[in-house]
């Protein structure tokens, strides 16, 4: 039996699928028919229940897949292919503390947010009010919303916090904030980030380069699905190739900080930002 609170996913015969944290209460209507979600907690994960009408429906625990895939979208979503090893890069897991900009609709907040656990903390920072409203619906309605913490502000004027674990920027012009990095993130800590266009990577690995950085990474991800027909595997017709660059980097720690006298205007104290 599924206990009250807990998020299921139900799958019609046709595949569309619907997410709700259980409610028994609760009366899902589609356009199959009404269905009764104390049924649902009856049925259990793995079980089948039907509507009014007759029509049967699926009952699964989602897994973060089917979470990301789901997200009501506005805009472009970062593509769980790169959100994996974004995760596993910036060393995301229970108990850290992560800060990221550029929410959109919340799919890497939705990964970010699974992963820091309720004894974490995502502080996720958006400069336009309306994505940040439609990511923390999203994050609300996975049941993730308590995890998240939503600023809706430019980066520019910098971060509330300070020594989180690591940094990941989802941001057309992201060089423009490091300046603001070595006061929030711990020495040594990870920092992202993802970018469209080569040319856009070039200006960053420069101000990387000049700033107190190190430990940089470049790279993009292909996935190539194959036909699951055991007579005739192959692969698609179609494949998700170019999606963005991913960049990687620490910050360095305070023994190899560049002196205060250092022309590449970052200050090794981070009172000051020459942005």
């Amino acid at each position: 039996m599924i206990n009250p609170g807990q998020l299921v996913m139900l799958v019609s015969h046709k595949g569309k699928r619907f997410f709700r944290l259980l409610d028994p209460e609760e009366t899902l209507n589609t356009n199959d028919g009404q269905l009764q979600m104390q049924s649902v907690m009856e049925a259990g994960f793995g079980g089948a229940v039907e509507t009014h009408l007759g029509r049967t429906y699926s009952v699964f625990k989602p897994t973060l897949y089917d979470l990301i895939k789901s997200v009501k979208r506005r805009t472009q979503i970062i593509y769980p292919k790169d959100i994996g090893y974004i995760i596993v890069k910036l060393g995301v897991g229970p108990g850290v503390r992560v800060i990221e900009s550029g929410s959109g609709s919340g799919a890497m907040t939705t990964a970010l947010a699974w992963f820091v656990g309720d004894t974490g903390k995502v502080y996720s920072y958006e400069r336009r009010e309306e994505f940040s409203r439609l990511c923390q619906e999203n994050l609300n309605r996975n049941g993730l919303g308590h995890r998240v913490e939503s600023i809706n502000r430019d980066i520019s004027h910098g971060f509330d916090q300070r020594n989180v674990d690591a940094v990941f920027l989802d941001v057309r012009t992201p060089w423009d904030y490091l300046c603001h990095v070595p006061e929030v993130l711990l020495p040594g800590g990870p920092i992202g980030f993802l970018l469209p266009t080569a040319n856009q990577v070039s200006i960053l690995l420069s101000a990387l380069e000049a700033g107190p950085f190190t430990s940089i990474e470049v790279l993009e991800l292909l996935n190539r699905r194959y036909k699951p027909v055991p007579e005739r595997l192959r692969p698609d017709d179609r494949m998700v190739a170019h999606t963005g660059y991913l960049i990687f980097a620490r910050l360095k720690t305070k023994a190899l900080q560049p002196p205060e006298d250092d022309e590449s205007g970052y200050d090794i104290e981070g009172d000051e930002c020459e942005c």
